[in-house]
C-alpha cells in the first residue's frame, strides 16, 4: 500500500486517506489557508487532518452564533472531537453519586406520599383514640390528647425539611437532565452538519472522477476519429 506526504504536517499517510485541497470545502479550505498559507489547490492534506480542521470549522461556527462557549458546548465538541457518545441513563448517574442521607430522605419522602403511611397513619391515631377513651381506665394520654398532638408536631417538624429535601435533589436531577439533552440535541446538530459536509465532498469528488472519466472518453473518441480517418486517406 503506497503513501504520501502531507503538504500540511509533512508527515507520511496511506494513500487512500489521500484528499485532494480542490475537493474541500471553501469555508474549511478558508480555516486551514488561517493556519498554513503556502496550503494551496495543488496541495493535499489526511482524512484525519481534514476532520482536525471540521472540527475547528464547526467550532468557530458554534461560537459565532451562540458567543462565549459555556462548559457544556466544550463538553460536546470534545466528545465530538474524540467521537465518544454523551448519552446515557442520567438517573443511574446521578444516583451513583448520593450519599446514605440523600438516599434515607428519598426513602422516607418516597413513603410519606404514599397510601400505605397515610392509612398506617390513620390506623395509628384510631387506636391511640380508642385506647386512650374505652380500654384504660388510668389513660397516658386523656382527651384532649396532648401528648398525641405534641407527637404530630414533631413528625410534621421532621418530615417537612425532609421532603423538601428530596424535592431540591429532584429539582437537581431535572437540572441536569435538561443539560443533558441540550447537549445531546447540540451533539446530533453538529454531526449533522459535519454529514452534510462530508456527503459535499463525497459529491464533488464524484464529479470530479467523472469529468475525468469523460475527458479520457473523449480522448480515446478523438483517437478513433484520427484513426478512422487515416485509414479512409490511406
Amino acid at each position: 500500500m503506497g503513501t504520501f506526504k502531507s503538504d500540511i504536517s509533512g508527515k507520511d499517510f496511506p494513500e487512500h486517506q489521500k484528499i485532494a485541497a480542490g475537493n474541500i470545502k471553501e469555508e474549511i479550505f478558508s480555516k486551514i489557508k488561517e493556519e498554513h498559507p503556502h496550503f494551496d489547490d495543488k496541495c493535499f492534506l489526511a482524512q484525519s487532518e481534514l476532520n482536525l480542521y471540521r472540527n475547528k470549522y464547526i467550532e468557530a461556527s458554534l461560537q459565532k452564533e451562540v458567543g462565549t462557549l459555556s462548559e457544556l458546548e466544550k463538553e460536546v465538541l470534545e466528545a465530538l472531537h474524540k467521537n465518544e457518545t454523551i448519552s446515557g441513563d442520567i438517573d443511574q448517574a446521578t444516583e451513583d453519586h448520593l450519599t446514605y442521607g440523600q438516599r434515607l430522605a428519598d426513602r422516607i419522602a418516597s413513603f410519606g406520599g404514599s397510601w400505605t403511611f397515610i392509612l398506617s397513619f390513620f390506623f395509628v391515631l384510631f387506636c391511640w383514640i380508642c385506647i386512650n377513651i374505652y380500654f384504660l381506665n388510668q389513660p397516658f394520654d386523656p382527651y384532649p390528647f396532648i401528648l398525641l398532638n405534641l407527637i404530630l408536631s414533631c413528625l410534621a417538624s421532621l418530615q417537612a425539611p425532609v421532603i423538601m429535601m428530596s424535592q431540591n435533589r429532584q429539582e437537581e436531577k431535572d437540572r441536569e437532565r435538561s443539560k443533558h439533552d441540550y447537549q445531546v440535541n447540540l451533539k446530533a446538530e453538529l454531526e449533522i452538519r459535519m454529514l452534510h459536509e462530508k456527503i459535499d465532498h463525497l459529491i464533488l469528488h464524484q464529479q470530479q472522477r467523472l469529468f475525468e472519466i469523460q475527458k479520457i472518453q473523449i480522448d480515446m473518441l478523438q483517437e478513433i476519429t484520427n484513426r478512422i480517418e487515416n485509414s479512409k486517406s490511406a
